[in-house]
């Protein structure tokens, strides 16, 4: 009797974490749990091994571009002038769990000039904006510095992430940033990529013996 019940009380957590439930007249199913946040730089990385870029079930949706004036943390980011134009461009990284990250690219509007199409609310084709932007200026993505941070939900942050705002979520928000500098010592892009409640942040390295 101690035993079944020992084993019902651990059903019972497994249940309460999400990672099993149960089903009427057949059992207890193991439920997988939704893969770690995805942030432009893994994407990079993955693009570069793979050649595709998308993690486990990954898709994007939502896709808006404009030109704004430039807030002063990404005119700082980009070494421009705050207020100096530049383009906006947004979109939603989702799996078949919800949404993965909400991710934001901000890019010197000189490059729009050259690519309209990073202007327009839609997919790009004919490759990542930092792969066109390459193309079109002959230098090379060679480096990139990242940042990692954490803070509690704020009301903005869960309209991106398409959350009630009025329940707000007691975990944590990873917010990674990443500014990707050419061969040029020129900074092309500033991407912010928010991760959804209960999302981690996972790399994976390999180590030299």
């Amino acid at each position: 009797m101690e035993a079944t019940a020992t084993a019902e009380k651990a059903l019972r957590k497994l249940r309460t974490d999400g990672l099993v439930r149960g089903i009427h007249g057949i059992g207890t199913e193991v439920l997988d749990r939704p893969s770690p946040m995805s942030s432009g730089s893994q994407r990079q990385d993955r693009g570069r091994r793979s050649g595709s870029s998308w993690g486990a079930g990954e898709r994007s949706d939502s896709h808006q571009a404009s030109v704004v004036s430039a807030p002063a943390d990404v005119a700082q980011a980009l070494d421009i002038k705050p207020g100096s134009d530049v383009i906006r461009r947004s979109r939603v990284h989702r799996d078949r769990h919800g949404i993965v990250a909400h991710s934001t690219s901000w890019i010197p509007a000189q490059y729009g000039k050259a690519i309209p199409q990073l202007a327009k609310s839609e997919r790009l084709t004919g490759g990542t904006s930092l792969q066109l932007i390459a193309q079109i200026t002959g230098s090379p993505i060679t480096h990139r510095i990242d940042t990692v941070a954490a803070r509690l939900l704020t009301p903005e942050d869960a309209e991106l992430l398409e959350l009630d705002a009025a329940k707000p979520s007691r975990e944590p928000v990873v917010v990674m940033m990443a500014k990707f500098v050419n061969s040029a010592g020129d900074v092309v892009e500033y991407g912010v990529d928010l991760g959804s409640p209960g999302r981690t942040w996972q790399t994976e390295s390999e180590v030299v013996q």
